[in-house]
């Protein structure tokens, strides 16, 4: 099989999987209320090995990168195994995993010795009163020690996850640029975007990123060229510093043109777009070994219903109900 291409030519290096939809941490653009099983029917995740199948079709196909995502990923008791699982395949040039950094400290290594080869952490404020008000957990000084820890680990650089929020966090740049002033971190402000359950906070907090990045560059930060399998992020650097800044700005006009992301659920389903209504199922086709041709003609079809964009600024957020941001 083919590069998988859509029917505008974008190819697609880099899959988002998700493995489960448990989190524990209540944050107040996600979900707010906390984690709330589906009454409706039991949900079984997808297995270790139907992710090592569906990650070896896409590999197959000319995925080099897997994102694992949740929820929040060391929820799974069994997520050690699945980091091993993926880096099976030699195909796969880079295993990265957007956390919470909930049990970072105390799993890191393991999940380093597995194959994981990149982190995401998501911290919203430096300040511990103020992160314990977006997130519902007091536990900054813990998350900040996972980073530590994985430092300790052999991570050579972290990526920070940062969700910008107007008066909440829009006016502490200068906070996170002395934090990350000595340290390799990527610090990553991601827009704040309309759900369907967070319209009244997009417009209380919503500010575009061109905020930021406007002050970067009246302060002499440069930005950086776009690698093939990375994420949506315009990256900045500054000779002064250790760490980098990235921008996520779905709001910004041509941010879909370069799109090289597809997304497979926790139940299965391929998401063509963060943003779109509905999922292609794939779960039948992840039983066997022997199914894989089969699996990736599915996907190959599926990418010429691909949309050339998503429909945000006409205020159709597809299936983020409750996720407010897409950190990559």
């Amino acid at each position: 099989m083919p590069q998988f291409t859509d029917s505008f030519a974008r190819r697609f290096y880099y899959l988002r999987l998700s493995i489960t939809d448990v989190c524990n941490f209540r944050c107040t653009y996600c979900l707010p209320d906390g984690y709330r099983p589906d009454s409706r029917a039991q949900k079984s995740f997808l297995s270790r090995d139907e992710i090592r199948r569906v990650t070896r079709a896409f590999a197959a196909s000319g995925t080099e990168k897997v994102r694992i995502t949740g929820g929040e990923p060391s929820m799974r008791r069994d997520l050690t195994d699945i980091i091993a699982a993926i880096n099976e395949n030699p195909q796969i040039r880079q295993i990265a995993m957007t956390t919470n950094g909930y049990r970072l400290a105390r799993d890191v290594v393991r999940w380093r010795n597995a194959g994981l080869s990149a982190l995401n952490v998501s911290i919203d404020s430096l300040d511990p009163v103020q992160f314990h008000a977006i997130t519902g957990q007091d536990k900054l000084r813990q998350v900040i020690a996972g980073i530590d820890a994985a430092f300790a680990a052999g991570f050579s650089q972290i990526k920070v996850n940062t969700v910008l929020m107007r008066d909440l966090n829009h006016n502490r740049l200068q906070q996170f640029l002395d934090w990350i002033r000595p340290r390799p971190i990527q610090l990553r402000f991601i827009e704040l975007m309309e759900t369907g359950e967070g319209s009244a906070l997009f417009r209380q907090h919503h500010v575009s990123g061109a905020v930021i990045r406007d002050q970067l560059l009246a302060s002499g930060w440069t930005a950086q060229p776009r690698q093939r399998s990375a994420g949506p992020a315009q990256v900045f650097s500054h000779t002064d510093y250790r760490g980098e800044i990235g921008l996520i700005m779905p709001y910004e006009k041509d941010f879909c043109v370069s799109c090289n992301r597809l997304r497979v659920s926790a139940l299965g389903n391929l998401h063509l777009c963060l943003f779109g209504d509905g999922g292609v199922p794939l779960r039948d086709l992840l039983a066997s070994d022997e199914q894989q041709l089969a699996l990736q003609q599915r996907i190959a079809r599926s990418l010429q219903q691909k949309s050339e964009g998503h429909f945000l600024h006409q205020g159709n957020t597809g299936i983020t109900q409750n996720l407010s941001f897409i950190g990559g």
